[in-house]
């Protein structure tokens, strides 16, 4: 049988160049990412039956659910038909697709974005519960849906195409910032939000710089 998409070592382009168009995918994700957050959150109408904190959570619940299914467990079943259809059938075996691999990385990715997603939209409803503050969870959640699929869907184009999702990422962090400066804030004031926020961007800095350096020495 042949197959033309096994993934072979040393066949992908130059990593600078993916790169620089990869940048250009995200920056105009953003720019949609942000339109479609805005006009879901100050545009659509508010939601009904909103009237305490527990309301938002459970709004926030029903929107996570649908994450999970949308983005989840669709990855989940794209690696287990990938292998009921091919020798990948025994992960042991070492066989795999091009688009095998993509599978995975979406999965293992998603999973990891989801946790930090989850995070987020909880804490957002746990400061937006009435009807229509709401809508910022509705509007965290529709973007980081559209936006998995898009770096899926972009991923297997190529790498620098996923680059599509990266949108969504983004709107998770910041909403996570958000929530953390509100919580630390209730916990402690001022100081405590300055100290909490603070000691993350320290942490982003010396990651960026860390890694800056690095690739500036094998150059």
């Amino acid at each position: 049988m042949q197959e033309t998409d096994v993934q072979r070592p040393g066949s992908s382009p130059d990593w600078r160049h993916q790169r620089k168009t990869g940048s250009v995918f995200i920056a105009g994700s953003a720019v949609i990412a942000v339109a479609i957050w805005l006009s879901v959150r100050f545009i659509a109408p508010p939601i009904p039956g909103i009237r305490t904190g527990a309301d938002g959570f459970i709004y926030a619940f029903k929107w996570w659910c649908l994450a999970v299914l949308l983005c989840f467990a669709t990855g989940i079943d794209a690696v287990a038909h990938e292998r009921l259809q091919s020798p990948a059938f025994d992960p042991l075996a070492g066989y795999e697709t091009r688009r095998l691999r993509v599978n995975l990385r979406y999965l293992q990715n998603t999973l990891e974005q989801l946790i930090m997603f989850t995070a987020g939209l909880f804490g957002l409803a746990l400061y937006s519960h009435d009807s229509t503050g709401i809508r910022a969870v509705e509007a965290t959640a529709v973007v980081w849906i559209l936006f998995r699929f898009a770096f899926w869907i972009g991923y297997h184009r190529s790498a620098a195409l996923r680059g599509l999702g990266a949108a969504g990422v983004g709107m998770s962090l910041i909403v996570l910032v958000y929530v953390a400066a509100r919580i630390s804030l209730d916990l402690g004031g001022v100081a405590a939000m300055a100290l909490i926020l603070g000691a993350f961007f320290v942490i982003e800095a010396f990651l960026f710089w860390t890694t800056r350096s690095r690739e500036n020495s094998v150059r």
